[in-house]
């Protein structure tokens, strides 16, 4: 498979979406990693693959200061079950290792679920690779992968 990097610019092109990669220093938490970034926590979106019983799988956009809310995406995705899958099980669904998943240049063309308040912000996410991050303008890769939004998130605890 190629480099996934390369595989995120390929899918980004093919697509029509202006994205940025930049490399970044390991960061220890979700706050260390956007002052990392000059960003504010909201800014950081991360992108979970979940699995249906059916074993087929979709992405999650939520801002990193939040959580998936498993009632709220159930009642949107219109199923009973949601989980997330073992770190094998979202390599083999995306070509991507957990911590570094992203929609852009997946194995598979899953449908992508968008968190509301992900909409209408420039975002960073994962780049498919460790030690990068992608910047996009969230309106355009939700415009360009025709992802549902809706609110599947909850703040987290604490």
């Amino acid at each position: 498979m190629a480099d996934p990097l390369d595989r995120v610019r390929t899918a980004a092109a093919q697509r029509g979406i202006d994205i940025e990669l930049r490399e970044r220093p390991d960061a220890g938490s979700l706050n260390e990693a956007a002052a990392l970034l000059g960003l504010q926590p909201a800014d950081i979106v991360k992108t979970l693959v979940v699995k249906r019983s059916d074993d087929t799988y979709l992405f999650a956009l939520v801002p990193g200061d939040r959580g998936i809310s498993w009632p709220k995406l159930r009642a949107v995705v219109g199923v009973n079950k949601l989980q997330l899958p073992s770190p094998e099980l979202a390599l083999a669904a995306t070509g991507y290792e957990r911590g570094t998943i992203v929609r852009l240049g997946s194995s598979t063309d899953w449908p992508v679920f968008a968190d509301e308040t992900v909409a209408g912000r420039r975002i960073a996410m994962g780049a498919g690779a460790h030690g990068y991050s992608m910047f996009v303008d969230a309106d355009a890769l939700i415009a360009a992968y025709g992802a549902t939004v809706a609110d599947i998130s909850q703040p987290l605890p604490g």
